[in-house]
């Protein structure tokens, strides 16, 4: 599909990027489209905790506006809907069952979901407690695309109903994340809001090393961490990153540290954006192990630790030499397959099969 697109998406954010990982993801699959030559348009509903902290007032690669209400998202921005040749929601979308339901009955071109949570949000449905998609609206979308791929595409397709399921990682923004030159600071670090299904990794791979290690800077960016978190007096806190300063941060580490929520180990193949931020900067990553990450980095790109010992061991008797040729490694692999403009090509690649009809799929019935 070459011709020139009109696409709208209707996701969680794109122009706050305070306590969500949805907005650096459509902010590199956007600027990768505007730079393939496509119109983008994204909707986003005006919540009153983004607007406090909006970071990306005016995107110079999509139109963005904002709705208040299900309702008006229908009556104001329905023309928007009916003419684009692509519409893709986004998981987590406020009412997102009810705007499925509008926009399915709006679309005459191709209708996608974008499943950014796709672990989350499959057991979110067999739970029947999901509140921005309903098991029977599955069948609505064209392209089901999904963070995460391996056996769960299959999951999708086979127990879910989806039509087509295809992988659509998260990406990366080369020209902004990048080696900034700026001196080392700390010897490892984390960026990322803070999650329950997390911070026991957290804790066993940056909090405990850092107390057996008291001579050694750490540093941890991130939101929303409770106030009963225990910090060694090493550990360094941020409480909030803006996308800009990501880069200049990343550079700051002698390692980087990518952890990785329960969900996501379980299913495979999740790449977090955190991970292809830090490997383009040319920072050496230390991750959590799961399913999938070799055929991301293979190990000669990255180093995996299963606990506080084996981080130890690696901050403690790596070379300099060794440490930044496998970052090398995996900045290259990064900046051939996992920019935003490789993964507008993907995703413009598979809105290859015609939109089928959807007059008997009882649009309007209750979620």
């Amino acid at each position: 599909m070459t011709k020139r697109l009109d696409i709208v998406f209707l996701g969680l954010s794109l122009s706050s990027s305070w306590g969500n990982g949805h907005a650096t993801t459509f902010r590199g699959l956007l600027k990768g489209l505007h730079g393939l030559g496509h119109r983008v348009t994204f909707l986003e509903r005006n919540v009153s905790w983004y607007a406090k902290h909006r970071d990306l007032d005016d995107p110079d690669f999509c139109a963005l506006r904002y709705y208040e209400t299900t309702q008006e998202l229908q009556i104001d921005h329905a023309p928007c809907l009916q003419q684009a040749d692509v519409v893709v929601i986004g998981s987590f979308v406020p009412e997102g069952r009810a705007v499925i339901d509008i926009v399915a009955s709006l679309c005459k071109g191709q209708l996608c979901f974008y499943d950014i949570d796709t672990p989350v949000t499959l057991a979110k449905l067999s739970a029947d407690d999901c509140d921005y998609l309903s098991w029977r609206q599955i069948p609505y979308f064209d392209v089901y695309f999904s963070f995460t791929g391996g056996p769960t595409l299959r999951h999708l397709a086979k127990d879910f109903g989806a039509r087509r399921a295809e992988p659509l990682y998260c990406s990366v923004d080369p020209e902004r994340h990048h080696r900034t030159g700026d001196p080392i600071r700390w010897d490892l670090g984390y960026l990322g809001t803070y999650s329950t299904d997390r911070q026991t990794s957290l804790n066993a791979l940056l909090i405990e090393p850092a107390r057996r290690m008291p001579d050694r800077r750490f540093v941890v960016a991130g939101s929303q961490y409770p106030s009963d978190v225990v910090w060694p007096a090493n550990v360094e806190r941020i409480e909030h990153l803006p996308p800009a300063d990501h880069a200049a941060f990343y550079s700051c580490q002698r390692y980087t540290l990518n952890v990785t929520r329960s969900s996501m180990i379980a299913a495979g193949w999740s790449p977090s954006v955190r991970l292809f931020e830090a490997a383009a900067c040319g920072t050496p990553i230390i991750s959590d192990r799961w399913p999938g990450l070799d055929s991301f980095f293979p190990a000669s790109a990255i180093h995996t630790a299963a606990d506080a010992g084996d981080v130890v061991e690696i901050l403690s008797r790596e070379s300099d030499r060794t440490r930044l040729a496998m970052a090398g490694r995996a900045r290259g692999l990064v900046l051939e397959a996992h920019t935003g403009s490789a993964r507008a090509r993907e995703f413009v690649s598979r809105l290859t099969q015609p939109k089928a009809a959807v007059l008997d799929l009882d649009i309007g019935s209750a979620a």
